[in-house]
């Protein structure tokens, strides 16, 4: 995946027209539908500044899985979201908060469990021309008087509880919970991006509430209990520009004009309902098994907020052994390896079933000078109470990605043709709306609205920004947020 110039230069969300929407929702039935996804390709970087990146995005990781048991139990302390210094690409996407709504654009992240915004009453640098939310400005807005504190490896946010109306690609969760934060440290947010939605379970929510889609999921709001991703690759595109085309972000159903075959689901273990859990089964590197240690010592976490992949040092160490003229970085790059660009690396991951290969286009993380490249797998340390692994976009972009509440599960499957024809494709963005939701449920009930009548949607102008699309959800990739 390509990196961007500057974690502090996230990408600028172009301006979308607001559109009318026509659509037919089956009012009657639970509900499913897609969200478009566009990707940011930043500028190619010198050396020391993939060295300043590389060292953060480790160290951001591992504070963002490392913490101990009991914080979890107390959900005193929320998940350890880092900003990734020099990052590469992430994704993030719009939602609409209060009456009326508003769209905010929000890094998709399913590696923690929360929603928040930046409150309009930030006055750090940090919030300097970001859209920020005025609770002031919703007739529905509650303010829970909670404080709300986010910690993270470079950095923190910290507000207070907030509960309004949310909504999200067709879907409207009257009383979500979410932190609003009016002190933000310098470099965690950047235009268009003003917060953070957590896509894991409420279990390691540092709110306590239901997230979004487990409210949504656990209501029978939706066809099937489940999201999905499909993500498109352009690193290995030199004609690549500042947004393109990043695939499609799903709730409610599978696409199968994204994936062919079956999808492959492996339970979470344990039913540690907390991360979305996967226990590596087998990795291979240039076609030789690795040694995958047991138990516990070979879970990870399947997630889309982080770009690369870490791993237990000695099992990292192995897979480049098997890579020749590999070796060890040293300084900034310490923890990651460098290699000859000239080598096709073939590296494929298991979970308990099929054998998944990595492309050697993700596979090359960074090139260095003209012939050195740092690779995508890293060794990092966790701690004893999280999991080894972290499996970011470097494995996701190769799969179609399924997340399933009921049973608890995550399911790969091969990309389509179709799916595949998106890599390297350029594309306009696509127009954004807002508009009144197709199903809405509470997050304290969690039952259905009642109101099953059609839904008809409509384009509203939010000021400076006209993005949400309630049936269809423009998703952009931006500099890394993980």
């Amino acid at each position: 995946m390509v990196f961007s110039s500057s974690l502090s230069h996230l990408a600028m969300l172009v301006s979308l027209s607001a559109n009318t929407v026509l659509a037919a929702p089956r009012p009657s039935s639970p509900q499913s539908l897609s969200m478009n996804l566009k990707r940011r390709v930043p500028e190619a970087r010198s050396t020391d500044d993939i060295g300043t990146w590389a060292q953060a995005h480790k160290l951001n990781v591992e504070a963002k899985y490392r913490k101990t048991a009991s914080s979890v139990e107390k959900r005193n302390s929320g998940q350890n979201l880092i900003v990734n210094q020099k990052a590469d690409s992430s994704f993030f996407g719009s939602l609409a908060v209060g009456t009326p709504p508003v769209a905010y654009d929000v890094i998709l992240d399913t590696g923690s469990a929360d929603l928040w915004l930046a409150s309009s009453e930030c006055a750090a640098s940090a919030c300097d021309g970001v859209p920020t939310f005025k609770s002031s400005d919703s007739s529905t807005f509650q303010n829970k008087s909670t404080e709300f504190s986010i910690t993270y490896g470079s950095g923190a946010a910290a507000g207070s509880l907030g509960e309004d109306v949310v909504q999200m690609a067709g879907f409207s969760v009257s009383n979500q919970v979410f932190g609003v934060c009016d002190q933000v440290s310098d470099g965690l947010l950047n235009s268009p991006v003003s917060g953070l939605l957590g896509l894991a379970f409420q279990t390691i929510a540092s709110s306590g509430a239901s997230p979004l889609w487990e409210t949504l999921a656990s209501s029978g709001a939706w066809d099937q209990p489940l999201m999905t991703f499909q993500l498109t690759r352009f690193n290995n595109d030199s004609k690549a520009t500042d947004l393109e085309p990043g695939g499609t972000f799903t709730m409610g159903t599978t696409n199968t004009s994204l994936y062919t075959g079956d999808i492959d689901y492996n339970d979470i273990p344990d039913n540690d309902e907390s991360y979305w859990l996967q226990t590596v089964s087998a990795i291979t590197s240039q076609g030789n098994a690795i040694t995958i240690s047991s138990g516990s010592s070979a879970l990870a976490a399947i997630d889309t907020g982080t770009t690369l992949i870490g791993g237990p040092a000695d099992a990292v160490a192995e897979i480049y052994s098997n890579i020749p003229n590999s070796e060890a970085g040293t300084g900034q790059l310490d923890g990651y390896y460098i290699y000859p660009c000239s080598t096709t690396v073939n590296v494929t991951m298991a979970f308990g079933g099929k054998s998944w290969a990595i492309s050697n286009a993700d596979f090359q993380a960074e090139q260095l000078n003209s012939n050195t490249c740092m690779g995508a797998f890293f060794s990092l340390d966790t701690g004893d109470n999280a999991p080894s692994w972290i499996v970011g976009d470097t494995f996701l972009k190769n799969v179609y990605s399924v997340f399933r509440y009921n049973p608890a599960s995550v399911g790969f499957a091969e990309l389509s043709p179709e799916a595949l024809a998106m890599n390297g494709v350029n594309a306009a963005v696509p127009s954004a709306t807002i508009g009144s939701a197709a199903a809405t449920v509470s997050a304290t009930a969690g039952a259905r609205d009642a109101n099953n009548g059609a839904a008809s949607f409509h384009s509203l102008s939010t000021g400076p920004v006209l993005s949400l699309l309630v049936i269809t959800l423009t998703i952009l990739f931006s500099s890394r947020l993980v």
